[in-house]
């Protein structure tokens, strides 16, 4: 395990609703951290192919009907194509490669708001479905369930973290910090000064690196070809000018102070170096899982079951000893499904 390494946090423009033209503007991205010395790359929540900013934009489920079918279409299978190719892009340029992603399941219409981890060999490592879509997310988005909260260990360090809002839940980042997580990673659409103070306090919490990453994006940005181009997005909040999504990427060393951003108003790559002695250093104060935590009075059980739509059970196979006259015992001998 490295005591040290660069990070890149990109905070960039997406295409919207184009998941090959994001995809090959990632390559670039990455190309371009790389260059920087980064052996960690970090892109936005929902980057491929884009925030659906109709949420926002009207009334809940007032004409986004055709928006919703092309996200459908344009949204990412995993594994598939697209993550075979964003491997290949970490593994080019030999970094370790976080990004969001709108995923869905390949017969699948719902929509899950997914991190993917890639190693520097390009192999998909994890990923993590939000667990809770917020407000209007609600619309688009489906809930991801404890079969995805794993910190992954990688020659870095041990990388984990939470999307936008998750990080607002106790106990799923307690979880996290109970398996070691060195490098939290916040994929966020969240801005203002109140999310880069909880990217603070997270930090100082679980003294460790957190890195939270915004795409940012003009209304000038959205592509001329999507129906209803002019009703697709909300307005700029006041002191936005012409930015829709104004970005708010940020970097914290373990002590919780802003060591890069907030980057907001610009695409830009923001870098690091990581010193994981910094963790050791600070846990010998404060380690919130470990000598600071009373299990004898508090305790929290996580489910990481998986919860698929269908669970498939297949009745055992008759043994070579079997003569068949107990395949019928107890109905055993056929095959059902569950659907759960």
């Amino acid at each position: 395990m490295s005591s040290g390494f660069t990070v890149a946090a990109v905070q960039a423009a997406y295409v919207l609703l184009d998941r090959d033209a994001t995809v090959a503007r990632v390559e670039q991205l990455v190309t371009d951290a790389a260059m920087t010395g980064a052996e960690l790359v970090v892109l936005p929540e929902a980057f491929v192919p884009g925030t659906p900013l109709w949420i926002d934009s009207g009334p809940i489920w007032a004409g986004d009907g055709p928006w919703y079918a092309k996200l459908v279409e344009q949204a990412v299978v995993v594994p598939g194509p697209v993550t075979a190719a964003l491997g290949a892009i970490a593994r080019a340029n030999r970094v370790h490669l976080v990004i969001g992603v709108q995923e869905r399941e390949p017969y699948g219409t719902t929509i899950y708001n997914t991190v993917l981890y890639f190693g520097a060999d390009g192999r998909l490592l994890n990923k993590h479905r939000k667990l809770v879509p917020t407000g209007s997310e609600r619309t688009v988005w489906g809930q991801g369930d404890g079969s995805t909260l794993d910190v992954v260990p990688t020659p870095l360090g041990r990388l984990g973290g939470l999307t936008c809002w998750e990080n607002y839940m106790p106990l799923a980042r307690f979880h996290q910090y109970a398996q070691g997580v060195e490098v939290w990673l916040a994929p966020t659409l969240a801005r203002g000064d109140g999310w880069v103070a909880t990217m603070q306090h997270i930090a100082r919490e679980g003294r460790m690196w957190v890195v939270g990453v915004n795409p940012c994006l003009r209304y000038d940005q959205i592509p001329a070809d999507l129906p209803d181009r002019s009703r697709i997005a909300p307005e700029p909040a006041p002191g936005d000018g012409e930015w829709i999504e104004p970005g708010n990427t940020l970097i914290c060393d373990p002590s919780g102070q802003l060591v890069a951003g907030p980057l907001r108003h610009a695409e830009g790559i923001l870098t690091t170096r990581i010193d994981l002695t910094k963790v050791a250093e600070l846990r010998r104060l404060f380690d919130v899982s470990g000598h600071y935590h009373r299990p004898d009075i508090f305790s929290l059980t996580v489910d990481t079951r998986p919860r698929p739509a269908i669970t498939t059970v297949t009745a055992p196979q008759p043994s070579e000893t079997d003569d068949g006259q107990n395949s019928d015992r107890g109905g055993a001998s056929s095959a059902h499904r569950h659907i759960g």
